[in-house]
């Protein structure tokens, strides 16, 4: 009976609580980063409405870029490959991993990915966010696995913190990962070089050699190289000298089709004077050893790019042509992102 008594009084007393005096736990404040499109560059791609950068998700990403523990031998970061100061690709021929293992491809620069379709030189991810595991589990690079890389994080408390305030608990999962490291890419946007100035009207104006390089530029190079990004993102095989390993077959390495045999990613010249060697694996160590290399003739094949087959091959080019597209192009290097 007594004990019938104090239940009794429990409830009772919890029922006068006034809800107010309910304390209920609160999201944490994780305001949404806003991307702002600049001027003429296309949309944002699908990928980014449905994983929208947030304050804390963008400061987690950065911290696990920049995270040693993700490799093997926590020697390799994202970071290590794809350094901030060169456009955040590495001045390599070819990617350089754990041990130093030399990878197949030359490293590409990750500017402006929110506005990208592919990824890779040949194309081989649709989403940012199915990216990051390449790297993490290939053996020349970090040669490690998503259960290693957990069990080296899950105690440290300063990734809880970020976790819980990007995701709302302290949970490490591999898509968290995932997805913080893809919203951070997404921020590195790049649309402020001396080019841009001039598009805006912002008081620039290109030099004597730039002008003319600019109008080369729109006659011979922009067939490939267009739009505000500077690639037309398309897969082509322009004739470069070919990788002899036996694994390389560009895009035909993803689908399988023939006639994307040594077909690879127009990439963007955004940034390209930080960016040297160029090239699937590095093949041309500067900008004017890519034009002489046009302008001598490139490789034949029977899936060669139409416009270099209906002009024999090559793209010609005179001495002072192809030092005015170098000018142009460096008017294309945003100092500010590389902080430099």
């Amino acid at each position: 009976m007594t004990k019938a008594i104090v239940v009794l009084s429990v409830l009772l007393l919890l029922l006068s609580c006034n809800r107010e005096d309910i304390i209920e736990p609160k999201p944490y404040d994780n305001p949404e980063m806003p991307l702002h499109i600049p001027y003429g560059f296309p949309p944002l791609n699908g990928s980014v409405s449905e994983n929208r950068p947030t304050k804390y998700g963008v400061a987690l990403g950065e911290k696990l870029f920049h995270e040693k523990k993700f490799s093997g031998n926590n020697t390799i970061s994202c970071a290590s490959c794809h350094n901030p100061s060169r456009a955040f690709a590495d001045n390599n021929t070819q990617a350089v991993g754990i041990y130093d293992r030399v990878g197949l491809r030359n490293t590409p620069p990750i500017q402006n990915l929110a506005f990208m379709k592919f990824y890779n030189w040949d194309g081989s991810k649709l989403t940012l966010e199915s990216q990051p595991l390449v790297p993490i589990i290939t053996h020349e690079e970090m040669n490690s696995s998503m259960l290693e890389v957990i069990g080296k994080l899950r105690d440290e408390q300063g990734y809880k913190d970020l976790f819980r305030k990007a995701f709302g608990d302290e949970n490490i999962t591999p898509d968290r990962i995932y997805r913080s490291i893809a919203q951070f890419e997404y921020t590195l946007i790049s649309a402020d070089s001396k080019y841009d100035k001039v598009k805006r009207n912002e008081g620039e104006t290109f030099t004597e050699s730039e002008a003319r390089g600019y109008q080369i530029f729109q006659q011979k190079c922009e067939s490939c190289h267009s739009t505000a990004l500077f690639t037309d993102q398309s897969f082509r095989n322009v004739g470069f000298p070919l990788n002899t390993s036996t694994e390389e077959a560009g895009r035909a390495r993803v689908t399988g089709i023939p006639a994307d045999y040594m077909s690879f990613r127009v990439p963007s010249l955004r940034n390209a004077e930080y960016t040297a060697p160029y090239g699937s694996f590095g093949q041309f160590p500067t900008l004017k050893a890519v034009l002489d290399y046009f302008d001598s003739g490139v490789l034949a094949a029977e899936n060669l790019d139409p416009i270099l087959k209906e002009n024999g091959n090559r793209i010609p080019l005179s001495e002072q042509e192809k030092e005015d597209v170098i000018s142009f192009i460096k008017t294309l290097s945003d100092h500010q992102f590389v902080g430099k």
